[in-house]
């Protein structure tokens, strides 16, 4: 890779690794901000479920912004605003403004991975998007781990609450202020602006219609991946808490086993989809995952949880690991800065009830001791997203052919001739 590709790599892994972490931060202190505020596990789950449904609106406006104006300005503004709602959610005064922060958070959020992931795909050879795709996707599962370590660090040594995670979260984010000002943009988004290529939303709207098989066939299939995740997630931490009464250090021990075990799957089917195919790589993952849900969900010692948490995660997120290139290359081209990122949020909110699906039914099929069964509901779940995401990947095949390695831009050689580009290039000699 070029020293511009790779400040291109660094910085949109760490965008979206300090995205994911911000988020990430909720899922370990559910219980207790239900304490705080009085409510319910599933009253609170309505936070993660607002974040994820609001996440397409940031997709389609940074999206758009990001086609007409180039990637990396609105990446910027997005990584600011997301840094201000989390430090706002600190100082939440009650419930109401706790979860309109949230939804607020959510369109922050929604706006920084398709942003990254087109930046990034659209400055690397076509022949290492899936190595590179799948590296920058477990960017998310290294901010689980950032997470985990700074829930473990703050309720092992220090008397603080839940509201001084998220002061932390802010910190790291404002990092990304200064790495996105070394960053070139885009060389296919340079060529495509001299061709006026997404300047109106009429346009916009215009690619959506001409293209809407693909659209809705990609919002289903990120829903079941989305499915996947969350649904694997979000609620893991509070299953371990209140169904086996494990500590912070057991559930840090556990949250970061699965973690690894995650980043190890993004990188690997990442790299097998550039010789083996995207689709077939997903469709293998999922499999994969849904043999572990046995040792995953119901496993009774500390071993054994932790041996289908990284099993569990390695096929999970083995799935997404593919999904940068995959997504990018299924693409029109004039709308590359808004399709990955708005139906990658579109599958979002269709999946944004399944946390508060999974407390709800955990509630409805209880333990013998009538207390809440978070483990068989994480397990029926798992297994219905699973296998949809399975059948998905398949189906793809009939809606459009597979298209790896595809070229995004004929007007590439003419975008290395840009000055703002020429420019970075000398620079780096």
């Amino acid at each position: 890779m070029t020293a511009a590709a790779r400040r291109t790599f660094s910085a949109s892994f760490l965008g979206w690794m300090l995205d994911a972490f911000d988020f990430l931060l909720l899922t370990f202190v559910i219980t207790r901000i239900a304490t705080t505020f009085n409510r319910t596990v599933a009253e609170v789950t309505v936070a993660l479920t607002l974040t994820l449904a609001c996440r397409p609106i940031g997709a389609l406006l940074f999206g758009w912004l990001g086609d007409r104006y180039g990637r990396r300005a609105p990446l910027m503004a997005d990584i600011g605003f997301y840094s201000l709602i989390q430090l706002l959610t600190a100082f939440s005064p009650n419930f109401t403004v706790f979860l309109v922060l949230r939804a607020l958070y959510g369109v922050a959020m929604g706006g920084e991975w398709g942003l990254g992931a087109a930046l990034t795909m659209e400055s690397v050879e076509p022949g290492r998007r899936g190595a590179v795709g799948g590296v920058l996707q477990s960017g998310y599962m290294f901010g689980f781990l950032l997470a985990a370590a700074t829930y473990y660090a703050v309720f092992t040594f220090t008397h603080w609450d839940w509201r001084a995670l998220f002061i932390i979260g802010t910190l790291p984010a404002l990092l990304i202020l200064y790495i996105r000002s070394g960053v070139p943009e885009s060389p296919a988004w340079l060529a495509g602006r001299a061709q006026r290529i997404g300047t109106t939303p009429n346009f916009l709207l215009k690619s959506f219609a001409a293209h809407w098989p693909l659209f809705i066939y990609a919002i289903a299939f990120m829903a079941s991946l989305n499915g996947m995740s969350h649904g694997t997630q979000d609620l893991y931490a509070t299953f371990l808490q209140k169904q086996h009464r494990f500590s912070p250090g057991s559930t840090t021990l556990l949250a970061m086993t699965g973690a690894v075990g995650a980043i190890a799957g993004c990188a690997i089917f990442g790299t097998f989809s550039e010789r083996f195919g995207r689709r077939r790589m997903v469709m293998v993952a999922a499999a994969f995952a849904l043999c572990m849900i046995p040792l995953w969900a119901f496993g009774q010692t500390v071993a054994s949880l932790a041996t289908g948490v990284f099993f569990i995660q390695l096929g999970v997120q083995g799935c997404w690991g593919v999904i940068p290139a995959h997504l990018n290359e299924l693409s029109p081209s004039d709308v590359r800065g808004t399709f990955p990122g708005f139906t990658y949020q579109l599958g979002n909110l269709v999946a944004a009830g399944v946390p508060q699906l999974e407390a709800l039914l955990a509630s409805k099929i209880p333990l013998p001791s009538g207390e809440p069964n978070y483990g068989g509901a994480l397990a029926l779940v798992a297994a219905a997203v699973l296998a949809a995401g399975f059948l998905l990947a398949a189906f793809g095949y009939l809606v459009r052919k597979e298209t790896r390695g595809v070229a995004f831009t004929t007007a590439s050689t003419a975008a290395l001739t840009h000055p703002a580009f020429a420019a970075d290039v000398d620079a780096d000699g």
